[in-house]
């Protein structure tokens, strides 16, 4: 996938995920990794723009595997920008899925 789009949708990625459960930030990488490929070094400085944008919080838990773990939780101004975003982003692909009409991805171009 293209980095600027990747880039573009990470933020919603990020709270999506974050607003089913806390996570360890490798935890995010693993999960959102399941969907689009990211790396350990893109995840921690857009989790220290949010924290720093108040859209998540931060707790220190203890872990049965190792030292503990720094987990991230949403705020309520995170559920909010997570709706928002969540919304922009349903408008935004069904007009493109318009545009692409309903053929397959190997169609066309």
């Amino acid at each position: 996938m293209d980095k600027q789009m990747k880039k573009g949708v990470l933020d919603l990625c990020v709270l999506s995920v974050l607003s089913e459960e806390d996570c360890y930030g490798y935890q995010l990488v693993e999960k959102i990794s399941d969907a689009i490929k990211i790396s350990e070094g893109t995840i921690y400085p857009l989790l220290k723009r949010l924290l720093k944008e108040g859209l998540l919080t931060s707790y220190i838990k203890e872990s049965t595997e190792g030292p503990a773990r720094k987990y991230y939780r949403l705020t309520p101004e995170g559920v909010a920008k997570c709706k928002k975003l969540r919304k922009d982003w349903f408008e935004f692909y069904n007009g493109v899925n318009k545009l692409l009409g309903r053929g397959n991805e190997n169609e066309q171009c």
